[in-house]
């Protein structure tokens, strides 16, 4: 028996149609559009090539932080014509919803060595840098061959430590932003574009 997609493009339950998107408009807690899905998706491939063209003698290992970057180091990986290999590692920064105080705790940490290793961090979003200065003092340790960093977004004027970021997919104002895996108490992770979040902020 021959089975059929349970929806087709151009339906109005496909993946970003007119009427999936109008659940989004309608939306309270969203304000306006930061960055479009084209604009990431485009953006996306962009940083894929040029990973591809700076690694191309040495496939890297993508370090995603998660769970924000689950998202973006997925379509990445896609874009990156190398056989790249992928570790993920969680992180939780201790502050208030809005800012992180740089203290940190590793959550879920790497099953990879990284000794001589070519790492590329897959972060999802820079605020205030201190997480990530963090993070990188933490992998250093661990002797890797080089490590760099690509960012999808870093909000510009918030940062309290030196960025030295290799790849930034987009500079954005310091607004609270949700979509695309960035997310407000969890939700949101799955929006397709990334908006402005006006609803009520996360406490912890």
């Amino acid at each position: 028996m021959d089975l059929l997609p349970a929806s087709l493009p151009g339906s109005s339950s496909a993946v970003g149609a007119p009427g999936a998107m109008n659940r989004w408009d309608d939306d309270p807690n969203l304000g306006p559009v930061v960055v479009s899905e084209k604009e990431v998706a485009a953006r996306v491939v962009e940083l894929g090539s040029e990973v591809a063209s700076d690694y191309r003698d040495r496939p890297p290992l993508l370090v995603g932080v998660l769970k924000g970057a689950f998202v973006f180091m997925s379509d990445l990986a896609r874009s990156i014509a190398l056989p790249v290999e992928i570790d993920i590692m969680a992180v939780a920064s201790y502050g208030s919803g809005t800012a992180t105080s740089g203290v940190v705790r590793i959550v879920k940490d790497l099953d990879t060595d990284l000794t001589g290793r070519h790492v590329l961090v897959v972060e999802d979003i820079v605020d205030s840098g201190l997480t990530l200065s963090y993070l990188r003092r933490n992998l250093r340790a661990r002797q890797p061959a080089s490590l760099e960093v690509c960012a999808l977004l870093v909000k510009e004027g918030r940062q309290r430590a030196p960025l030295d970021l290799r790849y930034v997919g987009f500079r954005i104002p310091p607004d609270f932003v949700v979509g695309y895996g960035l997310d407000a108490d969890q939700r949101y992770r799955n929006l397709p574009e990334i908006r402005a979040y006006h609803g009520p902020l996360p406490l912890d």
